[in-house]
């Protein structure tokens, strides 16, 4: 089975004045259906750095991301905004949801942008709020949600188009332990039930524990912990 994604001798570095800084090194990934990934390390090692090449909201210096096979450096702008809305979703520290909409509407948002009709879009929202315990919230503006239903309706925003890979930057930094945990079993089980792919940044190794795999970026390099 191909890889949803594949990094190949993966480098990125940005300079600061005359000074070159390096991030990544030659650095080599590939992630398949179905498999869940924790990638450790220090603050201010790469990870988010990382996180944001996989999704192509970043160009490498050397080396490709391949997103279904794809090379996303070989796409204009517009054709990987349309990859990356095909195949993958995102999941944030902060759930960025848009304050001035229902959880209903946060998460039908992706397939009206797509233009599924809105009833379709919204009966979609509908069911999987409800499979994650939110059928009583759907009306709910983000202020009206406690901070791990907010994280839990970004979740089911990240997933409501079936993408082949979730990334996720931090996703319970700002959530106590139990939210946390509900949001991690979350994230696992509909991983498990969709068989996309998880990929979680994350500084915390309890909870890297519960991935099929765990990563350590360290000096630029990947290494299985």
């Amino acid at each position: 089975m191909s890889n949803i994604i594949e990094c190949q001798d993966l480098s990125y570095s940005y300079n600061d004045g005359k000074l070159e800084t390096s991030v990544l090194k030659a650095l080599n990934l590939s992630i398949s259906p179905g498999e869940s990934i924790a990638i450790l390390g220090q603050s201010g090692c790469g990870k988010s750095t990382l996180l944001n090449l996989l999704g192509g909201m970043s160009q490498p210096s050397a080396g490709k991301v391949l997103l279904n096979n794809v090379d996303l450096a070989q796409l204009d702008e517009e054709h990987t905004t349309l990859l990356r809305a095909e195949h993958l979703g995102f999941v944030y520290q902060f759930h960025h949801l848009l304050k001035d909409f229902s959880a209903l509407d946060n998460v039908a948002m992706p397939l009206l942008i797509r233009d599924n009709d809105k009833q379709s879009a919204n009966k979609q929202a509908s069911e999987l709020l409800s499979n994650i315990g939110l059928q009583n919230k759907l009306n709910h503006r983000p202020s009206e949600l406690s901070g791990g239903e907010r994280q839990r309706v970004a979740i089911a925003r990240a997933l409501i188009t079936n993408p082949s890979c979730l990334l996720a930057d931090e996703p319970t930094g700002n959530l106590d332990a139990k939210n946390a945990a509900d949001v991690l079993a979350l994230m696992v089980e509909l991983n498990q039930a969709q068989n996309s792919a998880l990929v979680m940044v994350t500084h915390d190794q309890m909870i890297a524990q519960k991935m099929q795999r765990v990563l350590v970026l360290e000096d630029g390099r990947l290494n299985e912990s």
